[in-house]
């Protein structure tokens, strides 16, 4: 997708429209069908239900790109990684490098905050099996484009947490321009460039979801050692 400028002129105004959005038919279905029918353990609780917007610092040094939301975690809670295990193994590793206030990320009153740094996602809605379409995340591709634009100023390294976040990040820096050598996708994989005078780095981890860390395919110490890479990189640490 060719960028074609600004969309949103702040990070205020672009997540008002992402919460907004209702572009992919199947994902507002299955977004909002999750959000009535619940689960058991959240039965008593009121339900995001709709898209959700990127979370921590609106000029960030550091940003970290996930897949989309969980069905129970974000699109109940209505912050990204929040309210399920893979926000905790995500926070947790936050806090420990020295990133994230709190070890843990429960809803969006908890107090969390993040230094330098910002969470985001390829796709904004909670898509069925973990697993949008191509048309869905080009729908939402924009989205991101425009973040990416706001951030430009600051953000000098990233973090894609599954393939899937490291091909939407890389195809959406190419739209802005940046020229990226060829990469690989995998767990610590780096790529190192330039583009107007200042350096980036794209870093590549495994995905924190329970299908990688039940399975020791993720460890913490996995986690820690790519994100204090990427905010060392930053210059946060």
């Amino acid at each position: 997708m060719e960028w074609l400028g600004r969309l949103y002129k702040s990070i205020e105004l672009l997540d008002k429209a992402i919460i907004k959005c209702h572009k992919c038919p199947r994902l507002v279905e299955w977004r909002e069908e999750v959000a009535t029918v619940k689960r058991k353990a959240y039965e008593n609780e009121k339900y995001w239900g709709k898209p959700v917007p990127g979370f921590g610092s609106s000029q960030p040094k550091m940003l970290i790109v996930g897949l989309a939301p969980g069905a129970h975690g974000a699109n109940r809670t209505g912050r990204i990684f929040t309210g399920d295990s893979s926000g905790d193994w995500l926070y947790g590793s936050l806090h420990r490098i020295g990133i994230a206030k709190i070890p843990t990320s429960t809803s969006r009153d908890d107090g969390q905050e993040l230094r330098e740094t910002r969470i985001s996602m390829a796709v904004r809605c909670a898509p069925p099996q973990n697993k949008p379409t191509t048309e869905e995340r080009d729908a939402c591709a924009p989205f991101f484009e425009n973040e990416l634009e706001l951030i430009a100023p600051t953000v000098r390294s990233f973090v894609a947490l599954g393939n899937f976040g490291w091909q939407v990040l890389i195809k959406s820096l190419k739209a802005h321009g940046h020229k990226i050598p060829a990469g690989k996708f995998g767990h610590g994989a780096a790529i190192k460039y330039s583009h107007n005078g200042d350096n980036f780095l794209i870093v590549g981890s495994y995905h924190p979801s329970q299908q990688n860390t039940f399975t020791g395919k993720l460890t913490k110490p996995m986690l820690d050692s790519v994100l204090r890479k990427a905010a060392k990189f930053a210059k946060i640490l």
